[in-house]
């Protein structure tokens, strides 16, 4: 609407560079408005307002995870190890992470069902956080979600600082001078809990 606005304000100066005077643009616009040429008319969908989420908040322990994956850089260019990694809001702990060649809902329902078993979480006791993903929205993991009575929260769309617990971790890790930069011994999976 507001390229359509902005071409109704160059209406009047417009007729006035040539000497005709219509109407105000005021006047143009209650016109519009009463023939209800003021609404959205084009095919597409009209743009939906979203409202920011609810905050997250933890009380204790094992209430919300966040999680995200993050990719680690090999010697090979273009070939990339991928972090998979749970973060306890309220305590900053890493709960569970691990490193594939690839990204897949399927590790990420298994290695949430590793981390509900050893924390002993019970079902509705858990929310887990993440961004929109593929592996995070994948059915695989949905369901996981679901048998284990976990509520899944997710990000606004196009919004990168909606996970910056994870995302500071990762940050973390890769400017550290230590970080490897060759592949992890041949290793394609490492295990870590």
């Amino acid at each position: 609407m507001s390229s359509r606005i902005c071409r109704q304000a160059r209406i009047v100066p417009r007729l006035a560079d040539q000497g005709l005077y219509v109407a105000s643009e005021s006047t143009l616009y209650r016109l519009l408005r009463e023939a209800g040429q003021l609404r959205h008319r084009r095919l597409e969908r009209v743009a939906q307002k979203r409202s920011r989420p609810r905050a997250l908040v933890a009380v204790g322990p094992d209430q919300i995870y966040c999680w995200d994956i993050s990719y680690l850089p090999t010697e090979v260019r273009g070939i990339y190890f991928y972090l998979y990694l749970f973060v306890d809001l309220f305590s900053r702990r890493i709960v569970g992470w691990q490193v594939y060649d690839c990204e897949s809902a399927e590790m990420a329902s298994q290695l949430l069902r590793d981390i509900c078993t050893r924390q002993g979480i019970a079902p509705h006791q858990l929310t887990v956080h993440s961004d929109n993903g593929l592996p995070m929205k994948g059915e695989t993991m949905l369901a996981t979600m679901q048998r284990l009575g976990v509520a899944a929260s997710r990000s606004r769309p196009a919004v990168s600082n909606d996970n910056p617990y994870s995302e500071a971790l990762f940050r973390t890790l890769k400017y550290r001078l230590q970080l490897p930069v060759k592949p992890f011994n041949g290793l394609l999976q490492a295990r870590r809990g």
